[in-house]
Formats: structure tokens, C-alpha cells, sequence
């Protein structure tokens, strides 16, 4: 059952590809986040397919997902559901928010308020909202995608430490490469349109019990005594970084754990490798990091001392690089 499902977890970035040009390691990231019972965010400017790619995923997976549309007027109850009269049976019902739902999409998240994230935050860390003094559980698997626009801050609100802490990958989406765009407008041409997936012929590869029975077997992913050492140094080593005035958390490094095992296991391997830490550890670590202020007036990129930490850390033997199922090299996410 283990290889099947991997099988089709893989197979899900094939269906995607027939709606978005690129943006793979997004896809992956998406993926390992669900393997992982974690949540993503995607950041970049409006235009690169962030809600086209998730909603793709989504359909590809064959699970419920929802979208919604932060804006700073957004109430905690617009989320997570609230109480309704009924008028026929004389009492309260609850009725159910757009977080009851296995992906949601939370398209600009840092637009809406803090009482809001917060809300949010609950959802995100105990699969759960509470309502009138009781709590509901979310469905499972349940994962927040969440999008932003690094770009604009006007009536924006900053995502919290402890929010952005919630998230276990933060991937950025760049502009295609010159191919990518001609392939995206050739697309067009042809009269693809980002509202109509089933006209883009993307089907449903796999469902919940195969990410149930995926993550099963990514637990069961072994981690020796090196590679453990090896992620605790890298988490330390940010710690140390005269350019960061906040580094890594024990949070963080097991964030980086988990989701270097879901990535051994898509590349067909029931063991952790130090490559599949270096491939997971800048969307692991970059959004747990901060910069000093002498770094932020130089100009100084989160992503480059994360570079530098990697090379600064020692690799622990020589392992065979882990390689993304389909490619030939690691995604830069």
C-alpha cells in the first residue's frame, strides 16, 4: 500500500503541470505539508498561479477545499462558523465556517486582523475552532494554504512569530523563466481558462485514504543518530548567525525533520539522507528567522544566510542525493 500510495502522491504534480507551468517545488511543498500534517504558505506577487496551484492540488487530490478572501473587515465567526437561530426548532445550530474543510486556501491572509489570525491560528496548531465555549474538530486531513504579496503592506497586518511559526514550509513563487511565460501564453491562446480545471483536464489521482496510508508510512521513515545531530546543528548554527537576531527554534528544527522524512519517502526511500535535510531546510527555516537591523539596512536575504549556514555546517558521511520523483535535481523552493 506504501508504494501505491506513493504512486499517486507523485502523480498528483502531473496533473497539476496541465494547469500551472511550473512552480513544482510549490506542488511538492503543498504535498509534503499534508504528509506531515502541516501547512504551507505561498508567497509571492499576484499573477505567478499561487490560488490557480492550490486549487489544483486540491482537485488533483480529490479532497473539499474551500477558498477564502481575507480583507480587514473579516470577523473570527467568518471563519470558523457561529451559532444560528431556528426559527422551526426553537434553538441554536451551529453552522459550519470555511474552515470545516481539508484544504483551504486562505488567499491574502496578512490582510485580515489579528483577532482573526488568531482564529486562525487555533484552527492551524488544534485542528480545531471553538465556538460559545465548544470546540469542534476540523475534518481530516485538514491543511491551511495560505497566500501573501511580499510586495504590498498598505492595509496589511504582519503575520505574528507564533503564526508564521504555525507554518511548516513558507515557499516563494517566482516569475517563469522566458519558456515557462511562452508556454503560459500559448496556453491562453488556445483558450485555457484558470476557472475550468476539468476543461484543463486535471483529474483526481488520489484521495484521503491515500494521504492517511502516506502518512503512515512517512512515519516510518528511520532517522539515525547523524542526521538528527546534523539537523540540530544547522537549527544552532542559525542561532549564531551574526546576520540573524532570531534564529531557528527546537520547533523549527523539528519542522525540518518531519518534512525532510515526507521528502526521503516521495523519492522512493524509507530513510533520511543529509541532502533531503538541505533540500527542505531554506522553506523550513526561512520564515523562523530574522533578521538583525544592521543585516535588513544592508540589504542583507534571509535565503543567503541560510546559504551560508548550510555550507558552514558540516555534512555528516557521504549519502546518495535524494532526488525529486521525475527530476533529476532538488527543487529551489
Amino acid at each position: 500500500m506504501s508504494d501505491e500510495a506513493r504512486q499517486k502522491l507523485v502523480a498528483v504534480r502531473d496533473e497539476v503541470t496541465k494547469a500551472v507551468v511550473g512552480q513544482d517545488a510549490a506542488v511538492t511543498s503543498v504535498t509534503i505539508a499534508l504528509l506531515v500534517r502541516g501547512h504551507v504558505l505561498l508567497q509571492g506577487v499576484p499573477g505567478v498561479a499561487k490560488t490557480l496551484l492550490v486549487r489544483a492540488v486540491s482537485a488533483a487530490l480529490s479532497l473539499d477545499s474551500k477558498r477564502m478572501q481575507f480583507t480587514p473587515d473579516l470577523m473570527p465567526s467568518d471563519i470558523t462558523g457561529s451559532l444560528v437561530f431556528d426559527a422551526e426548532g426553537g434553538d441554536f445550530s451551529f453552522r459550519e465556517g470555511p474552515l470545516f474543510t481539508n484544504l483551504l486556501l486562505a488567499d491574502e491572509v496578512n490582510r485580515t486582523p489579528p483577532k482573526t489570525q488568531a482564529a486562525l491560528l487555533e484552527a492551524m496548531e488544534e485542528r480545531q475552532v471553538s465556538v460559545d465555549g465548544v470546540s469542534r474538530p476540523l475534518p481530516e486531513p485538514f491543511l491551511v494554504a495560505a497566500t501573501q504579496n511580499p510586495l504590498e503592506y498598505e492595509g496589511t497586518y504582519p503575520l505574528p512569530e507564533a503564526q508564521l511559526d504555525r507554518f511548516l514550509l513558507k515557499v516563494n513563487l517566482q516569475m517563469p523563466a522566458r519558456d515557462e511565460e511562452i508556454e503560459v501564453i500559448r496556453r491562453h491562446a488556445d483558450g485555457f481558462s484558470p476557472s475550468d480545471l476539468d476543461a484543463a483536464g486535471v483529474r483526481p489521482v488520489a484521495g484521503v485514504e491515500d494521504v492517511l496510508a502516506a502518512r503512515r508510512a512517512v512515519a516510518q521513515v528511520t532517522t539515525s543518530p547523524e542526521a538528527a545531530a546534523y539537523i540540530v546543528d544547522i537549527a544552532r548554527a542559525t542561532r549564531d548567525a551574526p546576520s540573524f537576531h532570531l534564529g531557528a527554534s527546537p520547533r523549527g528544527a523539528a519542522a525540518l525533520l518531519n518534512a525532510s522524512k515526507a521528502w526521503a519517502w516521495l523519492s522512493g526511500r524509507d530513510f533520511l539522507t543529509p541532502d533531503d535535510v538541505k533540500a527542505l531546510a531554506l522553506p523550513a527555516l526561512r520564515h523562523r528567522v530574522m533578521l538583525s537591523a544592521e543585516a535588513q539596512m544592508d540589504g542583507v536575504d534571509a535565503d543567503d544566510v541560510l546559504h551560508g549556514v548550510l555550507a558552514s555546517v558540516p555534512v555528516p558521511g557521504m549519502q546518495q542525493p535524494a532526488q525529486h520523483p521525475g527530476h533529476q535535481s532538488h527543487p529551489q523552493v
